[in-house]
């Protein structure tokens, strides 16, 4: 007999598997290797042991058409330990001598089923698989669920094998019955305008009822912050709520998206088509309920982090999700660092789409003191928000700023009004530590003379960065940001609007913000361009902690192509802690007189 596998199985004992004819295909063997994964050898006799194993590859080889196949078991306990020979010859195979499927009721028409029902891969005379024809079952019965065919059931579901003739008959006639359709909306325990919650909702009465709308609907809600908890689900009698039970026994498509769990005991599906079958109704009008609670009016957030660009850092913010019937909201926000402390605050005003559309008014106070940089800023800004449905969000706004500066010996006040516009996207997976995601950002502001504006410029920002994962344990991190202004009178430009480079998130081994052209004193006065570009590598070591290489480049300059970039390379440790991504790097200047190693440290994702 060849030995045409060789299955050391991680049930602490040592088995081959050994197929006589050569006919067996390795998806046969690999399912009886699963079959006998968990199977403990030590708590068996030797004759025990033997049986067992002959009845569990006989079972995962039934799944493949394999039914009276000629299985020899042989125990050995060499050294005391217990070594297992399976000697296999499959016999004739079961091949389908008829197949019959069939859909009745309303889901003839509808195309997820028939494209079940034409992708399904065995035909008549094909050898019988298990596999595709339980995968058929459950796809019939998951889209009825989730399409409304709130009366599905099989009226004939069979499966007939002779295995002394090596045949197969398999019978499934699908009755879907009629599909459901929206009903009316009925809105409980909200604080907001009726026509707010409306203009979200992802249906209308008298469509046909698909789950995935009130997952999305019940999503949306969620996301305006105004409710406390939100559940949406439709209004089901105690026989078609039984229906809605997953086969798999985890909660229903509502309960995960609601995180509540279900008060009623479920059927099994096998036991659901008799209850069905007795409980039609002719009215396919399904309610739809929305329970909300208002959440919290007032919420206040504490936080305290380090950086070595700023030093200990302390953020105070409050938080009023809303403020009125239609869902104003107002966020203040406090922020104290050594270098930089600034208050800001946000009034927001959704529009016909909350979640998309939406007027803001922002406005703060901030006073920065860095060494060559002493600033005290205001600004008012009002803006138009826009989401698109790739996920781009545009903004167009008008801002208004007093700044009184001091950059580099030089100092002026201006006040500025220019308009602007920017468009922004950010994607992610997993927020705490993504393995995968992107951001894009790119603004352009102008602002001119005529309108009594202080300073005439125009200035174009844009960033790039992403995130991917090769394998499970490799993290790529890269990035690139350009700046550029342009003005008749750089004296005019205050410090937030030039462009500095260094630090934890720009070109790390330089000083925060070091980076820029200086004046004849040797102080820093910013530049007018801005350009640097980040590669990194990431690799897992163990658990939470993972190892970082990187290379950063960049420079803020008066003109564009300087001679030489300023280049820093180092190495670095990220720990995914509870609270997010703690950074700790050690890098190198390549392009600094002093030519030391500087340590940057910082909590939060890239981005």
């Amino acid at each position: 007999m060849p030995l045409l596998c060789t299955a050391p199985l991680a049930f602490g004992l040592s088995a081959t598997i050994k197929d006589v004819d050569g006919e067996l295909d390795q998806a046969v063997k690999d399912n009886i290797e699963a079959y006998l994964e968990n199977l403990d050898g030590e708590a068996y006799t030797r004759t025990r042991l033997a049986g067992e194993v002959k009845r569990r590859s006989g079972e995962a080889m039934r799944v493949y058409g394999y039914y009276e196949p000629e299985i020899n078991v042989t125990v050995d306990e060499p050294k005391g330990q217990q070594v297992v020979s399976i000697a296999i010859d499959p016999g004739e195979r079961v091949s389908i001598e008829t197949l019959s499927i069939t859909l009745e009721g309303d889901a003839q028409n509808d195309p997820p089923f028939q494209e079940a029902v034409d992708d399904f891969p065995l035909e008549k005379g094909d050898p019988l698989l298990h596999a595709p024809w339980d995968k058929l079952r459950g796809s019939l019965s998951a889209s009825a669920l989730e399409r409304g065919y709130f009366d599905w059931r099989f009226a004939r579901r069979r499966m007939e094998v002779r295995p002394y003739k090596q045949s197969a008959r398999l019978y499934l006639d699908f009755d879907s019955g009629p599909r459901y359709r929206f009903g009316d909306v009925v809105v409980s325990g909200s604080h907001i305008e009726p026509e707010r919650l409306e203009s979200m909702r992802t249906f209308e009465p008298g469509k046909p009822y698909l789950a995935r709308s009130i997952a999305e609907y019940n999503q949306r809600l969620a996301e305006t912050g105004w409710f406390g908890s939100v559940m949406v689900r439709p209004r089901l009698d105690s026989a078609k709520e039984l229906a809605m039970a997953p086969s798999d026994g985890s909660q229903s498509w509502w309960h995960r998206a609601t995180a509540t769990q279900p008060q009623t005991a479920w059927l099994e599906r096998d036991a659901l088509g008799s209850a069905m079958r007795v409980h039609r109704h002719h009215n396919t009008r399904l309610p739809v309920d929305v329970v909300v609670t208002p959440a919290e009016r007032h919420q206040f957030e504490v936080g305290v982090g380090y950086a070595t660009d700023v030093g200990p850092r302390t953020r105070f913010s409050w938080n009023q999700p809303w403020i009125n019937r239609y869902g104003h909201s107002l966020d203040h926000d406090l922020y104290l660092s050594g270098p930089e402390q600034r208050f800001s605050g946000a009034y927001n005003v959704p529009l016909e789409d909350p979640l998309r559309d939406s007027y803001r008014l922002q406005y703060g106070i901030k006073n920065l003191d860095d060494g060559d940089t002493h600033s005290l800023e205001s600004t008012v800004e009002l803006a138009r928000r826009w989401q698109f449905d790739n996920d781009w969000v545009q903004s167009v706004y008008v801002r208004t700023t007093y700044e009184d500066f001091t950059q580099g010996g030089e100092s002026e006040k201006v006040w500025i009004y220019y308009p602007g516009i920017q468009w922004t996207r950010t994607r992610t997976r997993e927020q705490r530590f993504p393995v995968w995601g992107d951001r894009q950002q790119l603004s352009l502001e102008y602002s001119d003379t005529a309108w009594g504006s202080d300073a005439q410029f125009f200035r174009a920002t844009g960033d790039s960065e992403w995130i991917r994962m090769l394998g499970e344990k490799n993290r790529f991190v890269g990035g690139v940001s350009l700046g550029a202004i342009e003005t008749d009178d750089f004296s005019k430009i205050p410090p937030s609007l030039r462009f500095f480079a260094g630090g934890d998130n720009s070109v790390r081994g330089y000083s925060y913000e070091s980076l820029s052209p200086r004046n004849a004193k040797g102080k820093r006065r910013g530049g007018q361009q801005m350009f640097t570009a980040s590669a990194e590598y990431q690799r897992n070591v163990t658990g939470s902690w993972w190892g970082a290489a990187f290379v950063d480049t960049g420079d803020a300059f008066d003109s564009w192509g300087p001679a030489d970039l300023k280049t820093g390379a180092g190495l670095g440790v990220r720990w995914v802690s509870p609270v997010g991504p703690i950074r700790f790097d050690v890098a190198h200047p390549f392009d600094d007189d002093d030519s030391d190693f500087r340590i940057h440290f910082s909590i939060g994702p890239e981005f």
